[in-house]
């Protein structure tokens, strides 16, 4: 009967481990959907106004210049600190943020009408955009505060379904360089 005693010992301890085991993965489970509270799916141009309003305009800089500098751990750190939000959700902001940049804009005015698609205002963003083009060994370069990837990508599609004097103009309007500039930055994008 003693030497019954020893294994039997072992054999209760290693099912209360497993039994330990069992209930503490239990609990890192991911929720189902049914036990999860339901949150509004935003398409990322939406998260990234409201994760933008949630900074102040030094958390604002500070985020786009880690974003700038390819620091996104960074930049996720930042923003999380600055909001609380949680990881999952403080990844997906600064995504956001970087597919969609957005400008500082004070908490006491959300009553101004933004004015995203006005042409005659180009609006000044915290970090300077570089839009590149080459064609062969000719290689030309802009860098503005007042792009961004919408922006430049309405630039690429006038130039490319062929109205070259609007892209032109648009690019001068976003951009301080002149017109003569702008063309041949233009004649690099068609195709």
């Amino acid at each position: 009967m003693e030497a019954l005693l020893v294994p039997i010992l072992i054999l209760v301890l290693v099912g209360l481990g497993v039994a330990v085991a069992a209930r503490a993965i239990g609990r890192r489970r991911p929720q189902t959907p049914q036990d999860a509270s339901p949150q509004p799916i935003r398409n990322s141009a939406e998260l990234a106004r409201t994760a933008a309003a949630r900074l102040d305009q030094e958390q604002h800089r500070r985020l786009y210049a880690l974003i700038a500098q390819g620091q996104a751990m960074a930049a996720i750190k930042l923003y999380l600190e600055a909001t609380g939000e949680g990881l999952r959700a403080s990844r997906d902001a600064v995504g956001a943020l970087a597919a969609h940049p957005q400008p500082y804009r004070p908490q006491q005015a959300p009553e101004q009408p933004a004015h995203d698609d006005d042409e005659d205002a180009p609006q000044r963003f915290p970090y300077r955009y570089r839009a590149i083009a080459s064609k062969g060994d000719v290689t030309r370069e802009v860098s503005s505060n007042m792009l961004n990837d919408e922006i430049y990508g309405r630039i690429r599609t006038l130039a490319k379904s062929g109205d070259t004097e609007a892209a032109a103009a648009a690019l001068t309007r976003h951009s301080d360089i002149s017109l003569k500039q702008a063309q041949e930055f233009i004649a690099l994008l068609e195709e």
